[in-house]
């Protein structure tokens, strides 16, 4: 256990309780069309390019103030960071041409600092977004970013402060100001976006929204791996996964945009209602509770992952009753124990990687076992 757990345990602990007070308000409210503009995923990729930039300018800075050596900042991290490119053309023209290299020394962790809040809030509401776009509109307009905001920033300074460094002050401040910016420019793109309309919940859409989810997780750990560990030398061998990523992501896109085929019957509806409520009420705690498990408590960060479970359960129960719910054991048994294969199926390097390729197992298992099972409704329901 960290020193620092006390501080991501307490932070678990206000996370779960604002998200649970706040979330249900925000789940049934009724939005409204925005007035036109871009949705969370172009602002997302202008963070992405800002991040891969300071990259580029890390590894000038790099080669041309340092002689190419990283242990000036890489004796005060973990293993593992720090993969800078070596004999790249671009990198060595444009060290070669760069006049003032100590004006990049910013690009050393406090870039990454500010960048980081937007980036991890940004992909969660494009995730919240391709499920529901009025929901995710509801949710950016809601106090949900900004108490995400002030819990992810306690999160990520706590675990700053336990790899303190030179850097470790300003990124800090860097920080702060970025929780106070983010959820203010978040509100500002959800309500411009005129594309955050209701959708019904249909099987084929769920499957659709699943397979989006991996392709968005995968994205951001290839960007964990090769930029927020600054490790550009290795986005080479990550090029061809994140290229398929993106190619799914486009093709779901169009998928989307097209039919969404027929009515979901109880059980589908019921899993897709078990989505908007377990992501709107995890937006809160969620990277206190990561985090928690490495730095803090692993078994409270569990048992808080539990509540938030508890609480979207308890949303279905109020809504569709427990027969409804009851038909849903057999396909979550089922999804489970897909999701338990996918996850031992390979060895990953984070363990991100692993849940990510569990869960979507794990959920298009379940959405599709649901399906067959409004399929048979009437034999299920003669069912004593």
């Amino acid at each position: 256990m960290s020193g620092i757990a006390p501080v991501l345990d307490g932070t678990v602990l206000v996370s779960v309780g604002a998200g649970l007070a706040a979330a249900p308000k925000v789940l049934r409210r009724k939005g409204r069309p925005g007035r036109g503009g871009f949705g969370p995923e172009a602002a997302l990729a202008v963070v992405v390019a800002l991040i891969y930039l300071n990259q580029v300018l890390f590894a000038v800075y790099v080669q041309r103030a340092h002689g190419g050596d990283t242990s000036f900042v890489a004796r005060h991290l973990p293993p593992g960071w720090f993969a800078v490119p070596r004999g790249n053309p671009v990198i060595d023209w444009l060290a070669a041409h760069t006049p003032a290299p100590e004006l990049l020394a910013p690009s050393v962790l406090r870039v990454q600092a500010f960048l980081e809040l937007p980036l991890v809030l940004l992909a969660f509401l494009t995730v919240l977004r391709r499920l529901d776009r009025g929901l995710y509109r509801r949710v950016a307009r809601s106090p949900l970013p900004a108490l995400a905001a002030a819990s992810y920033t306690v999160a990520f300074c706590a675990v700053e402060w336990d790899l303190r460094n030179p850097y470790t002050v300003d990124d800090i401040a860097l920080r702060a100001v970025s929780a106070v910016v983010t959820p203010i420019a978040l509100a500002g793109i959800a309500a411009r976006d005129g594309k955050a309309e209701e959708r019904p919940v249909t099987a084929r859409g769920l499957l659709v929204f699943t397979v989006e989810l991996w392709a968005i997780g995968h994205l951001m750990l290839v960007l964990y791996d090769t930029a927020l560990l600054y490790n550009l030398a290795r986005l080479g061998e990550r090029l061809p996964g994140a290229a398929f990523a993106l190619a799914v992501l486009v093709a779901t896109g169009y998928a989307a945009g097209r039919s969404p085929g027929g009515p979901a019957g109880p059980a589908v509806t019921a899993v897709g209602d078990a989505l908007r409520d377990g992501l709107t009420l995890f937006l809160v705690p969620a990277l206190a509770i990561r985090y928690a498990g490495s730095f803090g408590t692993p078994e409270l960060a569990a048992a808080a992952g539990g509540v938030v479970l508890l609480g979207a359960a308890a949303g279905l129960l109020r809504r569709h009753g427990p027969r409804v719910l009851l038909r849903l054991v057999p396909a979550a048994a089922a999804g489970a124990v897909a999701g338990g294969l996918a996850v031992r199926w390979a060895v990953d390097p984070y363990y991100e990687a692993a849940l990510l390729r569990g869960a979507t197992a794990a959920l298009l298992v379940t959405i599709a076992v649901c399906a067959l099972l409004d399929a048979s409704r009437k034999p299920v329901d003669a069912l004593p």
